[in-house]
């Protein structure tokens, strides 16, 4: 017998083989999740759901590691080796460190079967030393996890059969005064079991307490007609009536013979063999990967009192019953006795209670011609009865919650259910579950192949694949497309893909008969509550893109949106799609749904998704404040504050419908942002979508401050594109403030220099001169004149360029704003400079970075080091030149500022050459052209690769040439 290491019948401790150690706190969850699914790995995932359920931290599978390490070293030297890695997870190696709870499995299996082969003195040795195993309950009566407490609850009922057979062998051998006070403590403790209480009747009945024996039955029945509705089982009553007969048989003598004089065993209610099962579906396609796993769950279940439960979940149309009608034509062969199928309406309008759902089950079951009791615990009592010991299927399609299951759940091993449900029901104890989602793209082709025909499919492959993507590679709407295309054999495939393609008609064409995509979701919808409806409808505003679960709470102006997710996501009508670079979970609709969604929430009214529209973009808005909250000063910081008077929306401002929704949004409704650049990388697609749904809604104001808080940041990445689209977007709005139309013209204006788009421009920047001017905003006129300064310098114009920056350094200095006095005079200095003109360009320099420092500002710090340092290398003097340009370098690295960083390398790297530093200047522009190709500024890699080219020439490139 293998030496034991693990014990978790009482107090959780493991054992380095010297000594046992307790396991606490999570430990002890981890070690439940090992135990509870040994002799099969557990996953990571499996184990932060049993460790953390449905709130788990995002340094969960970290801390899982950690734990795991901890079990190792209680374990000793052969740590390691007992807790293995598997995949995505940990295997317990019970084969090769022993358990207590699966010795126990194994020794109180070993001791029925000796006692079912009659050697009733070896069942008790057995059963004794299996029992000797528990030190209290399993982990102390705390049970960590769903799986944890699903293996508690089958160590129990294991346990109390145990009893109950060790019982019966000591009453088989005379011992009825010494059992009847344990039995009268385990039936005060376990009313319901019947065995127990008839074992305690013959035992006082031997014992000569007849008149005992006899109250003993009146409670008995008194407390099953009052608490279960129903009567004593025929096995009792025989009992019972052998009493009042005063013949109950004495037990032989024989210690080794089956006592026949005992009660006969119970005898099972017959049951014809029943057939529910609907036909399968003949064109079936794919789920091969599914089904082998739903085959797998039901094979591998080895509980010998619970039946195999696996729950298929998922969205409205991903082929749930179709599926699981498949898997019960696969398995049928191992359930002979019965094969039920029932439809639990879970998504009608009016649910089926458990009462309702067992009087169909009893009457298949062929219960007819006797009254059913009252009583749903009555009605379950009687359907285990029937069903005991049978090898039973049943299919319950459509379940709204647990509750309608667990009334029908059988009380065997032997038996299996199957269960759908659009709800994930993880509730439902020891369930092995399944979720299901669209058809992979090649199985939803040949699931229309099958429909159509395949020669039209070849006909017109491309097309075909078209369809299916167009209907999410759903089956229900893969079915309804086939469907009308084998009813329309002259159509040719493309007709039906021009009528998909039109968003706002897919959902009508998605409709044939009794099939609709529409019909179909809203049947999950029905089952919403108000607020969760809502949020459904809503949500599908916000585009394809996956979102952050924090919107939800901006749609429905609440703090506490999470229970309102959950419904959601138990309903299968949006998915958690992945966890971010930052650790926020993020969801997602299928396309079909969200279209769907979006159509709802139009239905309610302009009025409530502008509102809605309205507190998410100006969530955004505020996150992109929130990032950047400590970060240096940007030339493209909004001019005016967003709360400003000028930003308010007043009755009657702008044109019809076009200003934003005032109105108290609930706070905090959105995160922290800990990491400025990671949230921008996690959050650039959804915050582009912000803007389109701020251009949808006309939301003028907030769209335009949202694109203005943004800039900085997308300046900093230098993510051009999307600070192109966005303002934009929201430059095409009629009614838009000046000032923020002045403020979007001046950042597009700057897109288009990065993008030597001179010309463009020059417009651009012009146009905002112009809005500046017209609201006499100084510090808007000074900022859009700077810009004008630049493409003058990049275009050779340095004395228009010098005059520009002239005129708008003096209304700057007088606002007494450092941080853009000193991008001014810097600006003059480089102008200077290019003018030939160096000795000129210090003053400006040196001011500029005295100014910098002052105020703090970092980056026009090490901007100005940068033009410094080349303002010395072109004075002859490389030492002071290095120094500040590898300065300038470690400050934009400490700011994360890739562009600068690369640029600033690129500007070092003549200087490197001029002192003879190859080396230095190589590794320079490599690291610098990396950055370039990373964030797609091909023409710096490519001065990059030039610059690289001359290395082994002996050539210097002068340091303009790359400036």
């Amino acid at each position: 017998m293998l030496t034991m290491r693990v014990r978790i019948l009482g107090s959780p401790e493991l054992s380095d083989g010297e000594s046992w150690h307790p396991v606490t706190g999570k430990s002890r969850s981890v070690l439940g999740s090992l135990v509870a699914r040994a002799p099969h790995p557990a996953t990571v995932g499996e184990i932060i759901d049993d460790v953390w359920s449905q709130r788990a931290p995002d340094s969960a599978p970290t801390q899982v590691y950690g734990y795991v390490s901890k079990l190792r070293r209680l374990l000793g030297g052969t740590g390691p080796d007992a807790i293995r890695r598997r995949g995505p997870g940990y295997l317990l190696a019970a084969g090769d460190v022993g358990v207590d709870a699966l010795r126990f499995e194994a020794e109180v299996r070993s001791g029925l079967d000796t006692f079912r082969a009659g050697r009733t003195s070896e069942a008790r040795e057995l059963l004794t030393a299996a029992l000797a195993l528990w030190r209290g309950e399993p982990f102390d009566g705390a049970a960590p996890g769903a799986a944890a407490r699903a293996l508690t609850a089958r160590l129990e009922n294991l346990r109390m059969t145990a009893v109950e057979h060790l019982l019966q062998v000591r009453i088989e051998h005379g011992e009825h005064e010494a059992v009847v006070d344990e039995l009268q403590d385990q039936a005060r403790r376990h009313p319901f079991r019947e065995h127990l209480r008839r074992q305690l009747l013959i035992a006082l009945y031997r014992s000569g307490r007849e008149a005992e024996a006899l109250l003993e039955y009146d409670r008995l029945r008194r407390t099953l007609a009052d608490e279960l509705g129903t009567d004593p089982s025929q096995a009792t009553r025989d009992v019972y009536q052998q009493i009042l007969d005063r013949n109950l048989p004495r037990p032989r003598t024989t210690p080794e013979g089956p006592d026949s004089a005992s009660p006969p065993a119970p005898v099972p209610v017959p049951v014809s063999p029943v057939r529910q099962l609907p036909p399968g579906v003949p064109d079936f396609a794919g789920r091969a990967v599914e089904l082998a796993t739903l085959v797998s769950f039901v094979r591998e279940h080895d509980c010998a009192d619970a039946p195999a439960v696996v729950v298929v979940s998922g969205a409205p149309g991903t082929g749930k019953s179709t599926l699981v009608l498949r898997l019960a034509r696969l398995i049928a062969d191992r359930y002979p006795d019965a094969q039920l199928h029932l439809d639990l309406g879970g998504t009608s309008p009016a649910q089926r209670e458990p009462g309702e759902l067992l009087a169909t089950l009893l009457h298949g079951l062929g219960r007819f011609g006797h009254p059913l009791p009252e009583s749903v615990e009555a009605r379950a009592a009687l359907f285990r009865s029937m069903i005991s010991g049978r090898r039973a299927l049943l299919v319950l399609d459509d379940a709204a919650h647990a509750g309608q299951v667990r009334a029908l759940l059988p009380p065997n091993g032997e038996s299996a259910v199957v269960v759908t449900s659009r709800n994930s029901l993880t509730d439902l104890p020891g369930a092995r579950h399944l979720q299901l989602g669209a058809l992979e793209p090649e199985d939803a082709e040949t699931l229309l192949a099958r429909i159509v025909g395949p020669a039209r499919v070849r006909r017109e492959p491309a097309e075909a694949r078209a369809i299916v993507r167009l209907c999410g590679y759903l089956p229900l709407s893969v079915r309804i497309a086939g469907g009308k295309l084998l009813s329309r054999p002259s159509w040719p495939l493309r007709q039906m893909l021009a009528r998909l393609t039109d968003e706002s008609r897919r959902l009508a064409e998605l409709s044939l008969g009794d099939l609709d995509v529409r019909a179909s979701v809203d049947l999950s919808i029905r089952s919403l509550p108000p607020d969760a409806a809502l949020a459904f409808d809503l949500l599908g505003l916000l585009g394809p893109n996956d979102q952050p679960g924090w919107v939800l709470g901006a749609l429905l102006d609440t703090e506490d949106h999470e229970p309102v997710m959950d419904l959601l996501l138990d309903a299968g009508l949006v998915q958690l799609v992945r966890h971010d670079a930052v650790g926020q979970a993020r969801y997602g609709m299928h396309d079909l749904i969200r279209v769907h969604a979006r159509e709802r929430a139009v239905r309610r009214g302009a009025a409530v998704c502008r509102q809605a529209a309205d507190r998410v973009v100006r969530g955004w808005q505020r996150l992109a404040d929130r990032a950047r909250t400590g970060r240096p000063p940007s030339l493209f910081d909004p001019l005016v504050d967003p709360g400003a008077e000028a930003y308010v929306d007043v009755p009657g401002g702008g044109p019809a419908g076009s200003a934003d929704v005032v109105g108290a949004v609930v706070e905090p409704v959105e995160p922290t942002v800990r990491d400025a650049p990671a949230w921008l990388a996690a959050e650039r697609h959804a915050l582009l979508d912000a803007v389109r749904l701020a251009r949808t809604w006309e939301l003028v104001r907030s769209g335009a401050w949202l694109v203005e808080s943004l800039a900085p940041l997308y300046d900093q990445k230098a993510l051009y594109d999307d600070w192109r689209t966005g303002a934009r977007l929201m430059l095409g709005l009629p009614g838009l403030d000046p000032m923020a139309e002045g403020a979007l013209l001046r950042g597009l204006g700057q897109v288009m220099i990065y993008a030597n788009e001179f010309d463009d421009a020059t417009a651009r920047l012009r146009a905002s001169l112009r809005v500046y001017e017209s609201q006499g905003h100084r510090i808007g006129v000074a900022m859009s004149l700077a810009g004008l300064a630049t493409v003058h310098r990049f275009r050779g114009r340095f004395a228009e360029a010098e005059e520009c920056l002239l005129r708008a350094l003096g209304p700057v200095a007088a606002a007494g704003d450092a941080p853009r006095e000193a991008l001014l005079r810097g600006s003059i200095g480089r102008v200077l400079v290019a003018r030939d003109r160096p000795d000129e360009a210090r003053p400006w320099y040196d001011e500029a970075l005295r100014l910098a420092r002052g105020s703090g500002d970092r980056h026009r710090e090490a901007v100005t080091l940068s033009d410094l340092g080349l303002l010395d290398h072109e004075l002859g003097r490389p030492g002071s030149a290095t120094a500040r340009l590898e300065r300038a370098v470690a400050l934009f690295r400490g700011l994360d500022d890739e562009r600068c960083t690369a640029m600033t390398l690129l500007r070092w790297a003549p200087v490197l050459l001029d002192g003879a530093e190859t080396g230095r200047a190589h590794a320079a522009l490599t690291e610098a052209a990396g950055i370039f190709h990373r964030i797609g500024l091909w023409d710096g890699e490519a001065r990059c690769h030039a610059l690289l080219g001359t290395l082994g020439t002996g050539r210097v490139r002068d340091a303009k040439a790359v400036t």
